[in-house]
């Protein structure tokens, strides 16, 4: 059975080579292939090599190549179609039924491919001639090499009305075929068809394959639009294009990022300057398929954005596009340009450098979202942030992935709480009473300048107000995760005066509530891979542990106990002082929801206070620095 080769190449991206042959061969990442032991002769040292690039395997040993159906094939003993049924079954789509017009609907897709490489072609050509003199110059001056305009194979279409039609028009090529690729245009009124592009410079727009399927171009003079694109057509749908993609596909994928820019030139411009993972929407908005297509590349893309006002609307459309197709480990980073530089700019006056401090700055959607939520937003009363919430919160279930919709909900909970909780009232850290001490006669001689016994190590400075209790909850629940689980609701309410803290905090509400049976040692396994083993390591000296009882607990219901202690006696403190700035603003403008935030604040305090009496008596286990 005949497939179109639309959609054995849909396929062929939808099921990546690695993961089918994954299933079968133990691959080995060596730079750029993945490399493993033939499944298709008997080998001890590995010599079959998948290209995930360029879409094929290959074995120096039996010379077995191919590509994904084929692996397939041969792996599983299956024919062409029963190969290409079964990978179509595994990525979700409909294997077509070959028809008569499907077959001749195909071959007239090929035409148009053929059409559109002889005009692309034919605008080349243009650019080198007489012709395109003002377009090659205008390049030029953007400071385009030679090298770069042929890598894109940028062109110029001349002015005259049939120029590309009476270079092109043939028999096997017909003016049908001109109009239907969008390269010739027949006039609302009747009459003679014309060149679509006329005077312009000449971007060509390709597939994932490189194959031309449209073109951009820009006018040199005041015409209008100043930038033009093919209409829609079979082989152009350009809310599903991106422009750079076949170029940008290698280094993405080695480099595990690709930046989206707004236009042609930005594009060309950063792969000039080493940045060859760029590619370009096509004059809109970025879409649903777009952002899935960029996914392919890399799970976090940056999308680089100019600092007006404009640059603000379309990262808040893009955002907003964005959310509901959210999954676990697949978001979107935005770097914002400084004003009024655009990639192309920025990168002739400050160099490639300073392009790239703009990329490292990225920040993740969850920030950005936040900040485009508050910014210019009056939120001094609770009424004014209720409405921050409820719209945070919207966002948030807008999420189709109930993973990531929960995850969003607790990061906004988190900071709206950091945002507007009272601050702390600063204490010093209690100093335990000394009685009955006697100095040992002599004692001052052997004290230094300093005022420390000589020979003896200062003692490490206390920890700062809370801090202990934030170390006891973290250790208590990285011990005992599954005991804890619950804890993870109560930690999402709060927000550690530690950075670092704060940050082992995060990570363990990422995998409390996402990873299944999770025991002590997965857990850590999960954060040292994000990063926090250093964190892990200090959060309790092995005195303090001893000295405040945190370790693997059998008794499950005493370590839920005393992590309920630890959080009443932190949490505790926060109440208070909502309390106390309650009835502070009570007293300078008296209200009723003033009498009842005070009443219920109040009512919360007694309430972890007769908490704290009814729990087993375990206050003891905190010891001294509580």
């Amino acid at each position: 059975m005949a497939f179109p080769p639309q959609f054995l190449d849909d396929l062929r991206n939808r099921v990546p080579l690695a993961s089918v042959v994954g299933r079968r061969v133990k691959l080995a990442k060596k730079g750029r292939e993945f490399q493993g032991l033939c499944p298709f002769h008997n080998e001890k040292s590995p010599s079959f090599t998948v290209n995930e690039d360029k879409g094929f395997f290959h074995c120096f040993g039996c010379g077995a190549h191919g590509d994904s159906i084929g692996f397939e094939m041969r792996a599983g003993h299956l024919s062409f179609t029963e190969a290409v049924e079964k990978l179509a079954s595994e990525a979700g789509l409909d294997v077509p039924k070959a028809t008569p017009e499907e077959r001749q609907r195909e071959a007239r897709r090929a035409s148009l491919h053929d059409a559109l490489e002889g005009a692309c072609a034919f605008f080349e050509k243009q650019l080198t001639a007489a012709a395109g003199r003002e377009g090659l110059a205008y390049l030029k001056g953007r400071g385009l090499s030679d090298a770069t305009i042929a890598r894109f194979r940028l062109g110029w279409s001349p002015d005259g009305r049939e120029a590309l039609k009476s270079a092109l028009m043939t028999k096997e090529c017909p003016e049908s075929l001109l109009t239907e690729a969008g390269l010739l245009k027949k006039p609302e009124g009747g009459g003679a068809s014309y060149d679509y592009f006329r005077g312009r410079v000449m971007f060509p727009i390709t597939d994932r394959r490189d194959r031309v399927v449209a073109f951009g171009a820009r006018t040199l003079g005041d015409g209008q639009p100043k930038y033009l694109n093919s209409p829609e057509t079979p082989l152009f749908h350009k809310g599903a294009t991106l422009y750079g993609l076949a170029h940008a596909r290698e280094q993405a994928r080695e480099k595990t990022t690709v930046a989206v820019a707004e236009g042609y030139m930005d594009v060309i411009a950063l792969h000039q300057a080493g940045f060859a993972y760029a590619v370009a929407p096509l004059g809109t908005a970025l879409t649903e398929q777009q952002i899935e297509e960029l996914w392919r590349l890399a799970p976090e893309p940056i999308l680089c954005f100019d600092g007006d006002n404009a640059g603000q609307r379309a990262m808040a459309r893009a955002a907003e596009r964005a959310f509901p197709i959210l999954k676990p480990g697949f978001s979107l980073r935005f770097a914002v340009l400084p004003a009024p530089e655009d990639p192309d700019s920025l990168i002739k006056a400050r160099g490639a450098a300073a392009m790239q401090a703009v990329l490292d700055a990225a920040q993740p959607l969850a920030e950005v979202a936040w900040r485009l939520a508050i910014e210019g937003r009056p939120l001094d009363t609770p009424e004014r942030r209720a409405a921050l919430e409820k719209d945070l919160q919207e966002k948030a279930l807008a999420i189709a992935d109930e993973t990531v919709r929960w995850q969003y909900l607790r990061a906004f909970k988190d900071r709206l709480w950091q945002a507007f909780r009272p601050a702390r009232p600063q204490q010093q850290p209690r100093v335990p009473a000394q009685r009955g001490f006697r100095r040992p006669e002599g004692a001052e001689k052997l004290r230094s300048a300093g005022g420390r016994l000589q020979g003896v190590a200062a003692p490490p400075p206390p920890r700062p107000p809370y801090e202990m209790q934030e170390r006891i909850l973290l250790s208590l629940v990285v011990d005992n995760p599954g005991p804890l689980e619950h804890a993870g609701e109560l930690l999402g309410m709060v927000a550690f005066t530690n950075e670092s803290l704060d940050k082992v905090r995060r990570g363990i509400l990422k995998h409390l509530g996402s990873v299944k049976d999770l025991d002590s040692e997965t857990l850590k396994a999960h954060l040292g891979a994000d990063g926090l083993a250093p964190a892990l390591d200090t959060l309790l000296t092995p005195q303090e542990r001893q000295t405040h009882s945190v370790r693997v607990y059998e008794d499950t219901g005493k370590v839920g106990r005393y992590w309920a202690e630890v959080f009443h006696l932190y949490t505790k403190r926060d109440l208070v002082a909502d309390a106390n700035a309650a009835a502070s603003d009570l007293a300078q403008e008296m209200s009723d929801l003033g009498v009842r935030r005070v009443a219920a604040l109040n009512d919360q305090v007694r309430k972890v206070n007769r908490g704290a009496e009814e729990e087993e008596d375990i206050s003891s286990l905190l010891g001294p620095a509580h």
